[in-house]
């Protein structure tokens, strides 16, 4: 089996992926919280970590790999929306949560094996922090339960950083209940405005971080394999899981290795929605194909920024057009478990998917002389990049582009017309589907086309 190894926040290095059990490898990551649309920002962990379990499973087999990604429907930001729409908070996520599927399906991104939403969890949460507080990492202070970080020696372990320097770097809310300005809230009081369930601490809701904690934990256990979820979630939030969970379960540890991906900027300034200098996935998709779209947010080293472009898009759907003609010559009949090492290789090195792209074009160019083989890798290893599967990439009508069946119909009208040694309107047509972006390639086998 082809060596997985995988850069770690944790250890702050790469290492060779060694799962706990390997018929039962957990992965981890971090899912939206539900209040407006996603924007691509928000969609770089998902396509990335996407083909990381699609890895996994080449490696390990589907079976053996369960793969959780949350929802959080519990939180400010979707209370403040809700009120700001005048709509009912669960009318807002379940409205939220059907674009975040829609867009997610665009993109190629298959489902997690568990998608558990965090107000379907509440008691896991209010147990965790129960024994938190039995175990004295936890106190309750005016309705409110809060973290104490100088019990736990270890606090800051995955940021490299220390409590202070935590503080200063980060907006931590000063409370005069908190016994340490950088402890943080396990759970808080709701009014009658705000979501809430009765708890040994009044009635009231949780926090952000005790949500994954908890979920994480019931479905994965204590410890599991990976951790994933985007470089801004360092901290505060996965550095508070691996304090909920290692002091709730008396471990060093929560997952053993953390992955994180890089921002997506827009001229040089991270993509977020308080900046609002973000294109969400939506707007993106009215103007290109998910496909198109996943490549451009594939092409980037995952841990290194990305800038989203109109430039990076084009040349994004140029670089697929080139391999979707590469695989015109596939054999269907092969069997799919061919040999892909040389591809496998760089991918299985920290997901070194520039390197996969480059020993792609070099199989493309192969592809190109003929080479039935190499087209036959290009589709195999493209099922794990979720790409290169679109049977109808060349034929597949923008909005306001000329339908397949008028294609069709022009193409029978020509070639009646060559047939009839009516070149003129033979060549009208051509043209006139030239400037459409339609492209005929004539053969011994006849007329196929492809859009340009």
């Amino acid at each position: 089996m082809t060596e997985l190894h995988l850069h770690n926040t944790l250890s702050r290095k790469k290492q060779l992926f060694s799962p706990i059990n390997p018929e039962q490898i957990g992965v981890y990551a971090c899912g939206p919280t539900v209040y407006d649309k996603i924007h691509v920002g928000n969609a770089r962990p998902l396509v990335v970590f996407d083909v990381l379990v699609r890895l996994l499973r080449r490696l390990y087999g589907a079976q053996n790999v369960c793969y959780v990604r949350n929802i959080t429907d519990v939180d400010d930001k979707i209370n403040q929306r809700a009120s700001e729409r005048n709509i009912s908070i669960a009318d807002l996520c379940t409205e939220t949560i059907d674009t975040f599927h829609q867009d997610a399906d665009a993109l190629g991104v298959l489902p997690p094996d568990i998608e558990p939403r965090a107000t379907h969890h509440i008691d896991e949460m209010i147990e965790m922090i129960s024994t938190l507080i039995d175990k004295g990492f936890a106190y309750d202070a005016e309705g409110h339960v809060l973290f104490a970080v100088e019990k736990m020696a270890s606090y800051g372990g995955l940021s490299g950083r220390s409590v202070d320097e935590m503080i200063a770097g980060a907006r931590v809310e000063i409370a005069p209940f908190k016994q340490h300005p950088a402890d943080f809230v396990l759970w808080k009081p709701s009014d009658e405005t705000t979501p809430g369930w009765q708890s040994p601490w009044g009635y009231g809701r949780p926090g952000w971080h005790i949500e994954c904690s908890a979920m994480s934990g019931k479905y994965l256990g204590a410890q599991f394999d990976i951790h994933a979820g985007g470089l801004d979630l360092i901290f505060p939030h996965h550095e508070n899981e691996i304090a909920q969970s290692c002091c709730a379960h008396n471990l060093d540890r929560m997952a053993n290795i953390w992955v994180h991906n890089g921002y997506v900027t827009v001229e040089g300034e991270k993509m977020s929605k308080s900046l609002g200098n973000f294109t969400t996935v939506a707007d993106a998709l009215a103007l290109h194909r998910g496909e198109t779209i996943r490549y451009c947010l594939l092409a980037t080293h995952y841990r290194a920024p990305l800038d989203f472009s109109q430039n990076q898009l084009a040349e994004a759907k140029a670089n697929l057009d080139k391999f979707y003609r590469a695989t015109g010559i596939a054999d269907k009949t092969m069997p799919a478990d061919i040999d892909i090492s040389e591809l496998l290789a760089p991918l299985c090195d920290d997901l070194n998917l520039p390197g996969c792209f480059a020993a792609l074009h070099k199989l493309a160019a192969q592809a190109n002389k003929g080479d039935v083989m190499a087209a036959n890798k290009i589709v195999s290893f493209g099922d794990i990049l979720g790409l290169f599967q679109d049977s109808g990439w060349f034929t597949q009508a923008d909005d306001d582009g000329i339908s397949a069946e008028a294609i069709e119909a022009l193409i029978r009208q020509r070639n009646q017309a060559r047939a009839d040694k009516d070149f003129a309107t033979a060549d009208n047509i051509r043209d006139q589907l030239a400037a459409q972006n339609i492209r005929l390639l004539d053969s011994a086998e006849g007329t196929k086309w492809e859009r340009g």
